[in-house]
């Protein structure tokens, strides 16, 4: 059980240089702060009701922006190689989550939408324009 946690401790060594990156205290809390946001997250959209759920998700539309200027900073720093990389995909998935909640927001809408009958559309045919 310890080969994950050495593993996860030598991700957060310092690099060969010698120059330092993050010490693995920091490390492991940030990893703790992740895993607790991920479970309370969960915990918190597990209990939201299914009609309210598609409203909430495309009101984080918002929330998702701030993402994507996030990775966008990330990867157009030029820190390193590995943080340009990892910041491209970060837009990618951004992105992806802000075009999809706009998809499904739209879905949404059009679900509220009136139709029209054939009896306003006959209407509208008949009427003179002027």
């Amino acid at each position: 059980m310890l080969e994950p946690l050495a593993l996860i401790l030598a991700l957060a060594e310092a690099p060969a240089d010698g120059s330092s990156f993050m010490s693995p205290e920091m490390f492991i809390g940030a990893l703790y702060v992740f895993a607790l946001a991920a479970f309370l997250g969960y915990q918190v959209i597990s209990r939201v009701p299914p009609l309210l759920h598609t409203p909430l998700m495309s009101a984080t539309n918002a929330i998702s922006a701030i993402s994507v200027v996030g990775a966008l900073v990330t990867a157009g720093g030029g820190y390193n190689r590995t943080s340009t990389i990892l910041g491209f995909l970060a837009v990618v998935a951004a992105m992806t989550n802000v075009v999809g909640g706009f998809m499904i927001t739209d879905r949404m809408l059009r679900m509220f939408r009136k139709k029209p009958t054939p009896t306003d559309t006959a209407e509208k045919e008949t009427k003179p324009r002027g």
